[in-house]
């Protein structure tokens, strides 16, 4: 008798964790079926996108901006670590003052530097300007090890590093310059990844979850017999 209990022990414990592995599969498979009905409204999103010139209310995501205004140069920063074609260097990230007063953050593209740790300097167009790009909207980065800022290097872009020195910026985000005065080499595309991919990923853990299945209808008929021999 006490065998048989042990045998029936055994089924009940393979088929809840295999039950559990079979759920999980099917959940997560639904979670990356549901990213990708996401990235699609997105993508869908950037690219009905408008032009705006000279705006004077929040952006849109995606949205290509025209600006006239003056760069801030005293304030410019560096993002570190950027490589375009092979090569190292910064990205050059100066405030601007439009012609409505507005306070905007300008990522004016890439400039080379090499391994050296010595302070970038880039030269930058006094008087009005105008420069065109895309509004991208501020969100948390990734982790960062350490300060973000270090001399006038930042290790992520971010509006933080200005608070001390400006008055806020009057949107939350920056544009991606890539044609105007002062604009460098443009290196920054928009990161998303295609509804695609999140749609494989989907099918890959129902698969997961389909073997996970016949692992456990086989194991547990096995179970079942061996349970049935024992009485």
């Amino acid at each position: 008798m006490a065998k048989t209990s042990s045998r029936s022990q055994r089924l009940y414990v393979w088929c809840v964790f295999w039950s559990v592995l079979i759920s999980l599969g099917v959940l997560l498979g639904l979670w990356q079926w549901e990213r990708a009905a996401d990235k699609r409204v997105l993508i869908a999103a950037r690219e009905a996108a408008p032009l705006v010139e000279s705006p004077t209310d929040t952006p849109q995501e995606g949205s290509e901006l025209h600006l006239q205004g003056v760069y801030l140069a005293r304030h410019t920063l560096y993002l570190d670590n950027r490589i375009v074609d092979g090569r190292l260097g910064v990205a050059v990230l100066t405030p601007f003052r439009d012609s409505f007063s507005q306070l905007w953050l300008i990522q004016r593209g890439f400039i080379e530097t090499g391994p050296s740790r010595a302070a970038p300097h880039v030269e930058t167009p006094v008087g009005s300007v105008t420069v065109s790009g895309e509004w991208q909207v501020a969100r948390p980065g990734g982790p960062l090890y350490g300060e973000n800022k270090e001399g006038i290097r930042l290790q992520q872009i971010s509006l933080t590093p200005w608070e001390s020195t400006l008055p806020a910026f009057t949107y939350t985000g920056w544009l991606h310059a890539d044609q105007g005065e002062g604009v460098f080499t443009p290196w920054w595309e928009a990161s998303v990844m295609p509804p695609s991919r999140h749609l494989g990923y989907a099918f890959q853990w129902w698969g997961l979850a389909l073997v996970a299945a016949v692992v456990m209808v086989l194991g547990g008929y096995r179970l079942h017999k061996d349970r049935l021999t024992g009485d």
